[in-house]
């Protein structure tokens, strides 16, 4: 037992010489509900050590090089809460080093309060993601939302280039003045550090109702399509992947998912082929890297399931009808609309099992990560449906520089 706690001792000075971090120095929040041991010995030539575990791993190239465990952990992108039991992390610590080297998840997404200045930010991302790349050989997804106008994390808090509502560029009709807009958050968002941005909203405003407002850009299908596929395009010009949101439509709605236990959409299928379609159509045919599925239920499709856990929604009509290759993440799985009703991980199983590729924020990631180990080894799903996913998310980790 002593030589074990002296290698993973020696293991976490050794990431922190790694990653450039000072042992001995906790980053994260103080307002924490965990604590993580820390190490008081400063770390120099003389007394670090570097045992085998902490050489640097070599990046899997297919999904064949990675055990079930490792494949299952890339599915998820989490925040760095839920990843290492803080009750808020602005910094890259022990902490971070700890939780990722048991979880090392595929991304982590960001939040307002995650985020002090451009400086801590940077330095946070850039922490975070060395390390992940020593420890795995695979970088992290690195997300956070910047729509523009009320959804904008950075321009909020770290007075990055402020974006009107998408509304008021979807009113001048402007394709160029959009470009510009995707283009100008993926250059700010970059150069902070962020490679994935959950944006933009693809849905057409149908019902005033609608949780949405003046982050859709219009209430005419063309419209938005032509508004979608400029920032996209401008967006992933910068080496930032763009998500089109929220499949297969939440402008019809008239509710809430973050606080409804359920909500269902009136749309037929022509309806929804007709309209809220055409912008997911046409952001595709920009080459839009991801796309999000929400959590209504639309009576239109004829199975009562959440968006997220129906495989005619995320199968048949997304990857089948529109032709979509990207990969496919849930909307946030905290929502009411599934936390609700689910346990996290029959939540994981059915998104899986519906076509999803990546689970954005489960309720409980251990209960999540246990529910999909237990499908596959009852084969309930099967461990190459497994590795379809992965295969997408190694390809789009490649696309971004991510790989090795």
């Amino acid at each position: 037992m002593a030589a074990k706690a002296l290698r993973l001792a020696g293991a976490v000075l050794a990431a922190a010489l790694l990653t450039g971090c000072a042992a001995g120095k906790e980053t994260e929040h103080r307002n924490i509900t965990e604590i993580f041991p820390t190490e008081a010995v400063p770390l120099t030539p003389e007394n670090s050590i570097v045992p085998e575990e902490t050489v640097p791993a070599d990046a899997p190239s297919t999904a064949a090089d990675m055990t079930l465990d490792e494949k299952l952990h890339q599915m998820f992108i989490v925040t760095p809460e839920a990843l290492t039991g803080y009750s808020q992390v602005t910094q890259f610590g022990d902490a971070s080093r700890t939780a990722f080297s048991k979880h090392p998840v595929g991304g982590l997404i960001y939040f307002s309060g995650n985020l002090e200045t451009a400086e801590q930010t940077q330095e946070m991302l850039s922490g975070m993601q060395a390390f992940a790349r020593s420890a795995t050989g695979l970088g992290l997804f690195l997300a956070v939302d910047e729509e523009g106008g009320q959804v904008a994390r950075c321009a909020d808090k770290l007075g990055t280039t402020a974006i009107e509502p998408m509304q008021t560029y979807g009113e001048r009709g402007d394709d160029v003045e959009v470009f510009e807009v995707g283009m100008t958050i993926g250059k700010d968002i970059g150069g902070l550090g962020f490679n994935l941005d959950f944006a933009p909203v693809a849905d057409v405003d149908l019902n005033e109702g609608n949780e949405l407002g003046d982050r859709i850009f219009s209430s005419d299908p063309e419209v938005v399509s032509k508004m979608v596929q400029a920032y996209v395009q401008g967006l992933q010009s910068t080496g930032v992947a763009a998500t089109l949101k929220h499949f297969p439509g939440l402008g019809a709605e008239d509710g809430n998912a973050h606080t409804d236990d359920k909500i269902v959409i009136e749309r037929s299928l022509d309806q929804l082929r007709a309209s809220e379609f055409v912008p997911f159509a046409g952001g595709i045919a920009a080459g839009a890297d991801l796309v999000m599925v929400s959590h209504q239920i639309v009576t239109g499709v004829g199975d009562d399931l959440p968006a997220c856990f129906s495989p005619v929604v995320c199968t048949d009509l997304l990857r089948g009808e529109l032709g979509f290759q990207g990969l496919i993440v849930t909307d946030s799985l905290q929502m009411n609309t599934i936390s609700g009703s689910y346990s996290s991980g029959e939540a994981a199983v059915m998104a899986v099992e519906a076509g999803v590729d990546l689970l954005l924020m489960p309720q409980d990631l251990e209960e999540a990560l246990a529910g999909l180990q237990e499908a596959v080894e009852s084969g309930r799903i099967s461990e190459e449906r497994i590795d379809e996913s992965v295969e997408r998310i190694l390809a789009e980790k490649e696309k971004l520089g991510l790989v090795g």
